[in-house]
């Protein structure tokens, strides 16, 4: 196991041994460089109990700081078979099952050449397999030169990674270089380190997760008008983006899908990005939502959700848990934006939803995402990375100017499982809810904000 220091070798070596101990294994830790009161004190971070696990220590170097020897070796030479001899004969005493050797590092620099190095961590793959140990070799990379040689050498190879954005908090992945024998799922997973351990995110692969096609199942809003727009409602295992400027409604209109839901008795998830979980109650309280008390009653939860803090591939693993451990049919991210804020690059955002997406229609979730454009009305309106084409529904919500106040706008941009209206209704937020009114058929250009009524053209023409 390869990495730089600090990215948490110490820390999965030990949940390695630790994993053993449970089942009924015996575990080592030998250790050339730390000592054993500082793998305590990680154990105690983590609230371990490794008092289970035997730590054998021998700090390479350590006795050359009391005498001086007098030979004609180079004095890495004598301490080098002087270090191994006495570790094997250890392991032959205590006959472990599971071994970790931290690390390889020292063992390098006592070396002082390739091939000599080479030859030892050979003749330590056969010992140990001769004893049929599995044993993990830790090895922080210190060295200037990256010797891939050491690759070919054990049956696997895991190299850990650490990474710092612009901002925010450090990152983590892992990437599984090869494992003899095993097919292994491959390129790079996210992993964060925990009281408690490394939790590691594998990589979301939608097709792992396919079902068997299923007639669809409409999913009503609560909101008859919605729901004819609609041809019925959103559908079972469909996505629906929910796109408009700030303040339009589309956090409330995905709420009251998670309400709707919960009120029929299914279970609901939001994740929240942007907007904290009292003006969440505070705002679905004045629309005469009941979702304080739904949240209480465990049938829609909240999590909330840090960009600056969140991996990658954490939101994928928080998705998999709310779906498959507690059985959510209806699921809500509000926004898309603060998930691109999550995502290093744009590309990579794209991808990491279009698996989420997929893993949740196959998965029969209806699956709701608020998407925030930038400008107001009009032409001026438009979004920082377009991600309409991957949703199978597109909701649109705009403002327009009318007699001298502002109002909202409502319509189905598209529908890929049916049939939808395509005209554009009147949106209103009420103390009594969400209400959508009739089709703004006197109405032309709402979309460009500053529409003409009809009506009045008529009128000024007839004078």
């Amino acid at each position: 196991m390869q990495g730089d220091p600090g990215v948490g070798k110490t820390t999965l070596g030990l949940q390695f041994l630790l994993e053993g101990v449970r089942n009924g294994e015996t575990a080592m830790y030998i250790t050339l460089s730390e000592t054993g009161d500082e793998l305590r004190a990680v154990a105690d971070s983590h609230r371990w109990d490794i008092s289970a696990v035997h730590i054998y220590e021998q700090l390479v170097g350590e006795d050359s700081l009391e005498e001086e020897e007098t030979t004609v070796f180079y004095p890495a030479e004598v301490e080098l078979g002087q270090t191994i001899k006495a570790m094997l004969t250890e392991v032959d005493r205590l006959k472990p099952d599971r071994v970790v050797l931290d690390s390889l590092s020292e063992i390098r620099l006592l070396a002082q050449s390739t091939l000599r190095y080479r030859k030892q961590i050979l003749a330590l793959k056969q010992f140990f397999a001769g004893r049929h140990v599995t044993v993990l070799f830790l090895d922080d990379r210190t060295s200037d030169v990256n010797d891939m040689q050491l690759q070919s050498v054990p049956h696997g190879v895991v190299e850990l990674e650490r990474y710092t954005p612009l901002y925010g908090a450090a990152r983590r992945r892992l990437q599984l270089v090869k494992v003899r024998a095993l097919n292994f799922r491959d390129g790079y997973h996210d992993f964060s380190i925990l009281t408690g351990g490394i939790v590691v995110y594998p990589r979301l692969i939608a097709a792992e997760h396919h079902r068997e096609i299923v007639e669809l199942e409409q999913v009503p809003s609560g909101l008859p008008n919605l729901d004819e727009m609609l041809g019925g409602g959103v559908d079972r295992g469909t996505s629906t983006l929910i796109m408009g400027p700030a303040g339009s409604g589309k956090s409330a209109l995905a709420s009251q899908y998670a309400v709707a839901a919960a009120l029929r008795g299914e279970k609901a998830t939001m994740f929240l990005f942007e907007e904290s979980m009292s003006s969440l109650f505070n705002r679905s309280t004045a629309l005469g939502m009941p979702l304080r008390e739904l949240v209480e009653k465990g049938l829609i939860d909240l999590c909330q959700v840090d960009p600056a803090q969140l991996q990658p591939g954490e939101l994928a693993h928080l998705v998999r848990q709310s779906v498959e451990q507690n059985g959510s049919r209806v699921l809500v991210i509000d926004s898309l934006n603060g998930y691109l804020n999550a995502v290093p690059e744009e590309r990579f955002l794209l991808l990491h939803l279009h698996e989420l997406l997929s893993y949740l229609g196959n998965n029969r979730v209806a699956t709701l995402l608020v998407f925030a454009q930038h400008g107001l009305i009009g032409a001026a309106m438009q979004s920082p990375v377009d991600v309409s084409y991957l949703a199978d529904c597109v909701i649109l919500l705009r403002y327009f100017e009318a007699r001298g106040t502002i109002r909202k706008a409502i319509s189905i941009v598209k529908k890929r499982s049916g049939v939808h209206d395509t005209a554009i209704r009147d949106l209103v937020l009420t103390r009594e809810g969400i209400k959508v009114g009739a089709p703004l058929a006197n109405f032309r250009g709402v979309l460009s904000g500053i529409p003409q009524y009809d009506d009045i053209v008529k009128e000024i023409r007839d004078a």
